[in-house]
């Protein structure tokens, strides 16, 4: 990975590291939040891509297929922004973090790789600190299985987009992967109102949630996702996902900048988040060793 990659890739993880923090922000509620998300990050990505005069045809297949990841995203962000709500921003990122783990099982059975011993290791670190954040912050339990679950589902949708980033242009993806996770949320609506909104839903944000739904479906998610999926052709999924697990540093440190005491945890919870960290650091070392050692092992005769 190049460094100019490498710089990019952590200034998209730090805009990530804020949508928790915009989750709070905004007085409506989630499924709505994430309606309005993906309704203006679709329109303002096909009012761009026809601008420049960018082809949408990717054939029937691919679209469903794109459609279809845009479904477990929509999905990932009604568990991501629930669980903030549910617990905080700093339990709500702390659980994703466990993205690692599940990239270093799946990736190996999707991408039909050899399973690398050290990526395993190290999304066990992560379960280690998780387990220290639960043992002692049980009263966040349901917020932290919400964003645990979320983590899975971004994992699955992060495997996807690097096969799918080989193919086509990653602004046409993102185009129809928000276009199906608006188009999702819309089919969700009658049991969401059934079940889980009273009969009822709010859309009529106010003026301020306005404001915060632009910064989140524009810069958090047109801009910084389409340049994530971009970076696929430059990193691998785990490293991706793996380097991402740095979200919860700058997502805590600016929720307690912003939100103060009720973003502040017991100590357990920043050590279990240190050790979850520190998987984030050893990767590149260890990569790069491994590299080192199989070009090493190839030159000698």
């Amino acid at each position: 990975m190049a460094f100019k990659h490498y710089v990019h890739l952590h200034f998209v993880i730090f805009i990530w590291g804020f949508t928790a923090i915009l989750g709070l922000l905004i007085h409506i509620p989630v499924v709505e939040t994430v309606f309005y998300r993906t309704l203006i990050a679709a329109l303002a990505l096909g009012a761009w891509l026809l601008f420049k005069k960018k082809n949408f045809h990717l054939g029937q297949k691919a679209i469903w297929q794109i459609a279809g990841t845009g479904a477990l995203i929509a999905l990932h962000w009604i568990l991501f922004f629930g669980a903030a709500r549910v617990a905080n921003a700093s339990v709500c990122l702390a659980g994703m973090a466990t993205c690692s783990l599940w990239t270093s099982l799946l990736d190996p059975l999707i991408s039909r790789r050899k399973i690398q011993i050290y990526e395993v290791v190290l999304g066990l670190m992560v379960i280690v600190g998780l387990y220290v954040i639960f043992r002692f912050e049980f009263g966040y339990a349901l917020g932290l299985f919400m964003a645990v679950l979320s983590a899975l589902l971004a994992s699955v949708f992060t495997i996807i987009n690097s096969k799918l980033c080989r193919h086509h242009n990653p602004y046409t993806i993102t185009f129809y992967e928000m276009a199906g996770a608006c188009v999702s949320v819309v089919l969700f609506f009658p049991f969401y109102m059934a079940w889980m909104s009273e009969g009822q839903l709010q859309l009529l944000p106010a003026l301020s949630d306005w404001v915060y739904l632009l910064i989140l479906a524009l810069v958090c998610t047109v801009y910084a996702y389409s340049a994530s999926v971009e970076l696929m052709n430059h990193v691998t999924a785990f490293a991706m996902t793996l380097t991402n697990n740095l979200e919860p540093v700058y997502g805590i440190l600016l929720a307690v900048a912003i939100f103060g005491e009720q973003e502040k945890m017991t100590p357990p919870f920043y050590l279990g988040t240190g050790i979850i960290l520190l998987s984030v650091l050893a990767y590149p070392v260890i990569s790069r060793y491994q590299r080192r050692r199989v070009v090493r092992q190839e030159v000698l005769p």
